[in-house]
């Protein structure tokens, strides 16, 4: 295939992975006001994230098994029918509990987006030349990531729409997405029997769904050690132990362990499950810091994190071109790595008086460490893997990712609520308001999202300080999660990237894609 025959391909799953990503950075800046107007608390605020990422983390691997039997094409458009289907009812959420129901529909279909949108561009492109056209990956993803924002805080901020239009407006464009791939792309099927391993997605879904009801429970419905703790942590192992032992002896297994023999896919597995904790569980709580601990509207919010959004866009995409021109990654990770673990330790110390041009730098090289690491894990995961293995195994890199992500989100959020709590508790002392009144005021017990325009000056001081101070912690404590990201991937061996396409290894002939008849 030509420069130009792939970019033709290639440009409908660019609108795909476009909707993929805007849907999920443009609801950030809505969501203090959407979690206030549906009376939720910061535990919905975490789940409205986390109920996405789950739904990702669960059907990530599914889609990636699906690939490898069946058609892509097919597929991808599936995935944008379901994404589609899931932002009509969440625009018609009446509460937190229906919206986050509709985030899991959405999950997974972007899950299927996101995964699928690795794998094609695989299958068509070789690893030496795949960085060329990961940059237009990253470009893509990182236009979505600060159009997102300050899209969802215009239409949030415009009276006449509102934050309801935030889910409508990726519809338009999932739907030129469909027409645009129905035209443009072509693959050949290799047709086989079909196995999908249900019982392992299940156990594996059930596993990491007890985990993270606990997390997000845990000191707030019940103490930390307690005999909810234990049991719902026991039943999370022996459901994740039922995961493996299914694993090993299906036909189709959801998750190949094989594959994690290679030493490449075991520590890039790894580092992308620390980089989604990293990566998801700080970033999402930025516009919190922007709205909540500095009073800004949602649509300056947005603009406030661009030095992020430039930092992941330059670096993916420079980084991309670099690799092809001379085939070397494992320098780009490792940066990446150290940039990732600086950034995050840097917005540790910020305050709610910080001044911006600081947390502008620390954002700077935080989006530079992602941009580096994230689209170049997949890539030597994908060098490392046999054709028939492409989509599993590409699919297991977004997997731990996206289970990262969730863990993260869900984790820290829990923790930003009690710091939150008791630096209100403490600031509302010092203003002389007893305990027991410090609930009352707006959010003062750092579970609602508190107003700031209704409150008093004083009052607001000490909100304002408190998310401050208690966003920055959450950002220290996903620090270390940073730095064993940077641990593994120093320790992965470089391997010389190949020359030939996935298709090409296969040996399978081109001709037209063709509608999916497979036994599922």
């Amino acid at each position: 295939m030509t420069h130009r025959q792939i970019l033709e391909a290639l440009s409908g799953l660019l609108l795909g992975m476009f909707v993929a990503i805007l849907s999920s950075t443009i609801v950030s800046n809505a969501l203090p006001r959407i979690i206030a107007d549906l009376d939720g608390t910061q535990s919905a605020y975490s789940w409205v994230v986390t109920a996405a990422l789950l739904a990702m983390t669960a059907s990530t691997p599914l889609w990636g098994k699906l690939a490898d039997l069946a058609s892509k094409k097919f597929l991808v458009q599936l995935a944008l029918v379901i994404y589609v289907a899931g932002s009509i009812v969440a625009g018609l959420s009446q509460s937190t509990g229906m919206l986050i129901a509709c985030r899991v529909v959405q999950g997974i279909g972007v899950g299927g987006l996101s995964a699928l949108a690795q794998i094609i561009l695989a299958a068509m492109i070789s690893p030496r030349e795949r960085g060329r056209y990961s940059g237009y990956l990253g470009a893509t993803f990182a236009v979505a990531t600060v159009g997102g924002p300050i899209l969802g805080g215009v239409i949030t901020d415009t009276s006449w729409l509102g934050w309801r239009w935030c889910f409508y407006i990726g519809i338009p464009f999932a739907i030129l997405a469909l027409v645009v791939l129905q035209k443009t792309l072509r693959l050949p099927v290799v047709r086989r029997k079909v196995s999908i391993d249900w019982r392992g997605a299940v156990l594996m879904s059930a596993s990491v769904s007890l985990l993270l009801i606990w997390v997000t429970l845990a000191g707030e419905s019940y103490a930390w050690l307690s005999w909810q703790t234990f049991a719902m942590t026991g039943g999370a192992i022996a459901l994740g132990l039922a995961f493996l032992w299914v694993e090993t002896w299906v036909p189709e297994p959801v998750l190949p362990l094989r594959l994690f023999r290679n030493r490449t896919i075991t520590l890039a597995s790894l580092a992308s499950l620390f980089v989604g904790i990293a990566m998801f569980g700080a970033t999402v709580f930025l516009s919190q810091y922007f709205q909540l601990a500095r009073g800004e509207t949602p649509t300056k919010s947005g603009l406030l994190t661009i030095p992020m959004i430039m930092g992941i866009f330059l670096a993916s995409t420079i980084s991309g071109w670099v690799i092809t021109r001379t085939g070397r990654w494992k320098v780009w990770l490792v940066a990446g790595g150290l940039l990732l673990t600086s950034g995050l330790s840097l917005l540790g110390t910020m305050r709610y008086d910080t001044p911006y041009w600081h947390i502008a730098v620390f954002m700077a090289a935080l989006g530079t460490g992602i941009g580096m690491m994230m689209q170049n894990l997949v890539l030597c995961t994908q060098n490392q893997v046999d054709p028939a293995d492409l989509g599993a195994a590409s699919s297991a890199v977004a997997f731990f990712r996206s289970l990262g992500g969730a863990v993260g989100v869900s984790a820290l959020g829990a923790v930003l609520g009690s710091r939150i709590s008791g630096y209100m508790r403490d600031g509302m002392t010092d203003l002389g308001i007893p305990p027991a009144r410090a609930a009352s005021e707006a959010g003062g017990d750092g579970t609602a999202i508190p107003n700031l325009a209704e409150l008093p000056v004083p009052v607001r001081t000490v909100v304002e300080s408190s998310y401050g101070h208690g966003l920055a912690d959450i950002f220290l404590y996903a620090a270390p999660a940073a730095l064993l990201a940077f641990v593994m991937v120093a320790c992965i061996k470089e391997v010389a990237l190949r020359t030939r396409s996935g298709l090409q290894q296969a040996g399978s002939p081109e001709r037209r894609e063709t509608p999916l008849k497979a036994r599922v």
